[in-house]
């Protein structure tokens, strides 16, 4: 299901930004001043607020704004998360730099663009001109009831003509032989799989909700077999799951044991798919009907036509700027379905410069969480095996290549011990760097005036570095968020092989690779976003079933 975003605009009587036919001005801002932080109501710590200056590209690098006041860390944080306060040396604060970074380019067949929408919609998608990547037609089946797969068969069939988007949304190009993504979709009743009402009524009429989602998981594997079985399969299947399946199914929780168990259908569905080697999309009756509560058809057949041109195994999208040679690591952990509380097993997220995507399951160990540490943290041998896994995996894809260069990215700070074993696993390596991104909410640039801090603004405290990846986006001319916008602390990357500048680039460029969306950017960076995702998927996957390599397949 598609969430409704609120898209806020300045109040009319706030100084717009200009725009000419070359070049569109940042926001006008008065003086920077620094604002007092206030003492929360339990006198637990201060959250700093400072004034950014205006951040654009012109300004010289050694623009300084006021200075920073370091909030003091409450008994939920560790010292070590919070910057260490810059000093002069007089001992007296440090002036802080606040700059403007180029939104990032993107490569389509055709060009380049800032923004996936009209890049596609003028260039083509990028891998539209590789014969070997590019599939100019896919095998669609369905599954649900009669009444469903009707539906969705003629609201794809709707889409794939194009969708205008009216003055809210930006019209989607289709999805055909010569419109859009440049892809003839085919269905055939040979590739539906019904459902029928007695199926549905036995499932539903359990009344224990871990046996009525059990049931459900088996009723829909048992289908999914069958588009195996079959001697052509479709390349893609959308699941036209009916209403009262989805109300009374979606979700189960309960006991088994002394644990607490979260189960949700369109996780399973994905792990169950993948034994199949099945992509899957589950398209919601309510999107099919549209109305209140629903995004715009324009921007939900976006969303579903660039998701499904990325499971048939193209690129949409790629990046312009990222070093080929170099490959990118995302460091998650989840707790094994049915697994005690002290249980974490980990995995590793890996994307390389033109838009391969893998996922390495490490293995389990203890780890027991505590009020000073409460996200897990390997070992030294632990963190070189996954490591060492994630690379042999990499030669397997490039043919026996070994990257020339190493990123790690992991939301929590890296451990002595931790950072000692992925270390040793990359004596191979030429070069590398450890980043801990994380999203941050103790420390924000304000602006004067109504408009919020920009996307690509960056500020150093000491020796923490924040990025804002969300704010009012430039390209756009408009803030496409209903909230503050906060900025991502990097850490513990000063120390590596490459300067901060490039390190800040590529994490700008990493929040624009979502192909499982055609949003112009995501908060945190691919890397990371991805691997918690494909940790949710990843708890559903029995330990004696190896999960593919694809990322195509947890999304």
């Amino acid at each position: 299901m598609s969430r409704k975003r609120k898209r806020s605009k300045p109040r009319a009587n706030a100084a717009k930004p200009k725009t000419s036919a070359s070049k569109r001005a940042t926001p006008a801002a008065k003086t920077p001043t620094t604002t007092k932080p206030q003492q929360s109501s339990r006198g637990a710590g201060q959250r700093a607020a400072v004034a950014a200056p205006t951040p654009v590209a012109q300004l010289p690098p050694a623009r300084m704004s006021p200075p920073v006041l370091v909030p003091q860390a409450t008994s939920s944080q560790r010292p070590e998360f919070m910057p260490r306060p810059a000093t002069g040396q007089n001992g007296t604060p440090s002036l802080i730099t606040a700059r403007y970074l180029e939104e990032p380019l993107l490569a389509f067949c055709g060009g380049r663009d800032v923004t996936p929408r009209s890049g596609i919609a003028t260039f083509g998608p990028y891998t539209l001109g590789q014969p070997g990547r590019h599939p100019r037609s896919a095998r669609i089946g369905i599954l649900g009831t009669a009444e469903s797969i009707d539906a969705a068969r003629k609201w794809i069939l709707n889409g794939a003509n194009g969708v205008d988007g009216g003055k809210t949304c930006a019209s989607f190009p289709g999805c055909s032989r010569d419109l859009g993504y440049f892809v003839d979709l085919i269905f055939d009743e040979a590739w539906n799989a019904k459902m029928t009402r007695n199926e549905l009524n036995l499932v539903l009429a359990i009344a224990d909700p871990r046996r009525r989602f059990e049931a459900a998981t088996k009723l829909l594997e048992d289908k999914l077999a069958w588009f195996a079985s079959l001697d052509r399969p479709p390349e893609y299947v959308v699941l036209a799951l009916p209403d009262d399946l989805v109300a009374k199914c979606a979700v189960a929780d309960y006991i088994d044991g002394k644990s607490t168990i979260h189960r949700d259908l369109r996780l399973a569905i994905k792990a169950t798919a993948m034994r199949y080697r099945l992509t899957t999309q589950i398209l919601l009756g309510k999107t099919i009907r549209g109305g209140k509560g629903v995004d715009h058809q324009a921007e939900c057949a976006w969303n579903f036509f660039t998701t499904l041109y990325f499971k048939l195994g193209a690129v949409p999208w790629s990046a312009v700027g990222l070093a080929p040679n170099t490959c990118y690591i995302g460091i998650s952990f989840y707790r094994p379905l049915g697994t005690t509380t002290h249980m974490q097993a980990s995995l590793a997220q890996v994307f390389n410069s033109a838009g391969d995507a893998l996922v390495i399951r490490g293995e389990e160990f203890p780890w027991s969480p505590s009020r000073q540490e409460k996200s897990p943290h390997l070992d030294a041998e632990q963190a070189k095996r996954l490591i060492d896994a994630v690379l042999n995996r990499y030669r397997v894809e490039t043919q026996g290549k070994t990257p020339q260069r190493v990123v790690i990215h992991k939301s929590s700070r890296f451990w002595d011990d931790e950072a000692n074993g992925f270390r040793a696993a990359l004596t191979g390596v030429k070069e590398f760097d450890l980043v801990s991104v994380a999203a941050n909410r103790d420390i924000r640039l304000l602006r004067q005036g109504n408009y919020p801090v920009l996307r690509g603004t960056h500020f150093t405290v000491g020796d923490i570095d924040f990025l804002y990846t969300s704010g009012f986006i430039h390209a756009l001319d408009e803030f496409p968020h209903g909230h503050v916008p906060s900025p991502l602390r990097l850490a513990d990357h000063r120390s590596g092989d490459t300067p901060v500048d490039e390190l800040l680039r590529e994490i700008m460029i990493l929040t624009k690779l979502n192909w499982n969306s055609s949003d112009f950017c995501a908060r945190d960076p691919i890397t990371l976003a991805s691997a918690r995702e494909v940790a949710e998927v990843l708890r559903e996957v029995p330990a004696s079933q190896e999960p593919l390599a694809q990322y195509k397949y947890y999304v």
